[in-house]
């Protein structure tokens, strides 16, 4: 079956145009296997080439980052689907989906390594570890992701690393095959575009191939697949977790420079000392950069070297990505330390959900019976995870300003400087904590504003307008992204009274009506009503009284009219696997892509109903970690 671009346009529907190179052109790199130590038992690629696939098995991998592992190779592919929005970012020419080199790359039949020369990039796997629910989990790593090579956007300069999910076993499969199901396959290449389209940081998605001939077992048997996805780094906080855990004080050094030099835009972009003498609130959004490598800033016993900086960048990504979860009611569902990303970026999609019905502790995760991933918990979960990162930075951010003297770089900690190391270390992570509260609060803060359509910024609306109305719709079970798009809607002059306040409420309820319980249907309108005045009131002070299709058109900017809720996803995959339809999955993927549009020319009653009432039977789903 020919493969299929699915439109990444905009809003207004008209069709992206760029121009980009052939596969074969793009720029193409490998800076993260020349800049760090590779598996000891396979020191160069023509090693791992050479060597049979059950050698490259599951085994303890120590004083490495990565494996170099090549995919198995997939019998048959058929490419389902390809993102034209991936393929711009990624600067690929349109068209080059339909290339038989490209159907091979992404399945996982073609390197950009040549065997008889022995020359260009060849495929690697990451190591690493990570805390997974509270507890230490050992040796992790890229357990069915294999590393094609890096490319680099000539038009942005954006470097990406591609990577397979689903191409094989590598040395980090522990017990597992190294397969992806064709089920979780479809949810992870919609839902990174779709987060990518709601501007929530986010690891992307390429293409979806189906492996027709492999059967992969998990629950029961099932078709496998392979998504190409990609990011600006793959690092976790569990890469540093394992190095720690091993004691590998230097390939922790080595790391950290790494990402410092090759992750992020050098040492000088990194975020300086927060100013002490001014508000924290106002320090933290804007922090000022461009400070040398060598330079070393603050008060005695809280110096803060280029390490320090770097922990700080690595906090305020993660603090801003999980502001955008919040504020869009995304549940990841399983945020162990090494789906924590060094970038900040929404990553390793398995039981995840945006939100039904406002329910903060909803988790999409049926094993996490202590819900210690749900909705309500992701931002101090996030910041639990940070800290191991801190820890296992320690001995750098605790060194300060002897962070490079000789002794220190060469032997460590010696008995005499280390209550000095472990003081400032923890002064250090402490005042970084504040700063992560400050971060996700004024970038959750200023998200809700504008899905509220608001242009000032008063010190009562967190209370009275955000807080209230979580309240609300937790109490009514209202659903939450429906809401911000039918408010959008709402017009000042609609609701200047109590009783047209309570008679606009009814819009907000579900088909079957008031759901919350013990709530009758008088005292939700009475409710939502009455928040209604005071939202009416904020709105009337920034925009007056006669703006409503300019606010209208501003809100509808930020609350999209689809999102891929669960339901939607799981009909996907039936009618997909079971099925066999393809323009399902092509239309959801263009829906997600464009998720601020108000119809997206294909088939309107499906549309409608995807986006419109979702059905009681299939509100706040669970799903398994088993891919």
């Amino acid at each position: 079956m020919a493969a299929h671009l699915i439109n990444g346009s905009a809003s207004n529907g008209k069709k992206y145009t760029f121009a980009g190179l052939p596969l074969e052109s793009i720029p193409k790199s490998n800076t993260f296997t020349k800049s760090l130590p590779p598996d000891p038992k396979f020191m160069t690629p023509v090693e791992s080439f050479k060597a049979h696939h059950e050698e490259l098995g599951p085994r303890m991998v120590k004083g490495a980052i990565y494996t170099y592992v090549r995919p198995e190779g997939t019998e048959d592919p058929e490419l389902l689907g390809v993102s034209e929005m991936a393929m711009r970012d990624l600067g690929l020419k349109e068209g080059e989906e339909t290339k038989d080199d490209f159907k091979d790359v992404v399945a996982g039949n073609k390197l950009f390594w040549d065997k008889e020369t022995e020359t260009g990039i060849y495929p690697w796997a990451q190591c690493y570890g990570g805390w997974q629910f509270g507890s230490w989990a050992g040796q992790l790593g890229d357990g069915r992701a294999i590393s094609l090579f890096e490319t680099t956007n000539v038009s942005t300069e954006t470097r990406y690393e591609i990577q397979l999910k689903g191409a094989g076993k590598t040395p980090y499969s522990r017990f597992a095959d190294g397969k992806a199901v064709l089920r979780s396959s479809i949810r992870e290449f919609i839902v990174s575009e779709a987060l990518n389209a709601l501007h929530i940081p986010s690891t992307r998605a390429l293409s979806l191939t189906l492996a027709p001939k492999s059967l992969v077992r998990r629950e029961r048997l099932e078709p496998g697949a392979i998504v190409a996805r990609f990011a600006q780094s793959w690092l976790r906080v569990g890469t540093f977790d394992i190095l720690r855990a091993r004691g590998d004080r230097t390939l922790i050094r080595t790391l950290a420079t790494y990402i410092g030099e090759h992750v992020f835009s050098g040492w000088e972009s990194l975020p300086s000392e927060i100013d002490p003498s001014q508000p924290l609130v106002s320090a933290a959004i804007n922090p000022s950069r461009n400070v040398s490598a060598t330079a070393i800033q603050g008060s005695l016993g809280a110096e803060e070297n280029r390490f320090t900086r770097l922990y700080r960048e690595i906090v305020r990504r993660n603090a801003i990505t999980v502001a955008y979860w919040q504020a869009y009611a995304f549940t990841n569902g399983v945020l162990n330390t090494d789906n924590t990303s060094i970038f900040g970026l929404s990553l390793d999609f398995g039981p995840f959900a945006f939100l039904d019905n406002f329910d903060p502790n909803y988790t999409p995760n049926h094993d996490d019976h202590m819900l210690r991933y749900s909705y309500r918990n992701q931002p101090s979960i996030i910041w639990w995870n940070l800290v191991r990162l801190g820890e296992n930075l320690g001995e750098l951010i605790g060194a300060g300003p002897k962070v490079d003297d000789e002794v220190f770089s060469t032997q460590g900690v010696t008995e005499g400087f280390a209550p000095e190391l472990v003081k400032r270390a923890e002064t250090i992570i402490e005042r970084v904590s504040e700063e992560y509260k400050a971060v996700f609060l004024a970038e959750y803060t200023r998200l809700m504003r504008a899905r509220l359509g608001l242009l000032s910024s008063q010190e009562s609306d967190f209370k009275e307008l955000f807080s209230e109305l979580l309240d609300t719709m937790e109490a009514l079970e209202l659903d939450f992204h429906s809401f911000f798009r039918k408010l959008s809607a709402v017009k000042v002059a609609d609701i200047d009274s109590k009783e047209k306040r309570g008679e606009v409420a009814g819009i907000f309820f579900h088909g079957e009506g008031v759901t919350g319980f013990g709530e009758t249907e008088t005292g939700a309108r009475e409710r939502i009503g009455t928040w209604l005045g005071r939202w009416r009131e904020r709105v009337a002070e920034d925009w007056g009284v006669d703006r409503d299709e300019e606010r209208e058109v501003e809100m509808k900017k930020v609350n999209p009219k689809f999102v891929p809720r669960s339901w939607i996803l799981d009909e996907v995959i039936k009618r997909v696997e079971q099925g066999n339809e393809r323009e399902i999955l092509h239309r959801v993927m263009r829906m997600a892509l464009n998720p601020f549009a108000d119809e997206w020319g294909g088939d309107r009653e499906e549309e409608e109903r995807f986006c419109g009432n979702v059905p009681r039977e299939a509100r706040a789903m669970m799903c398994s970690c088993s891919s």
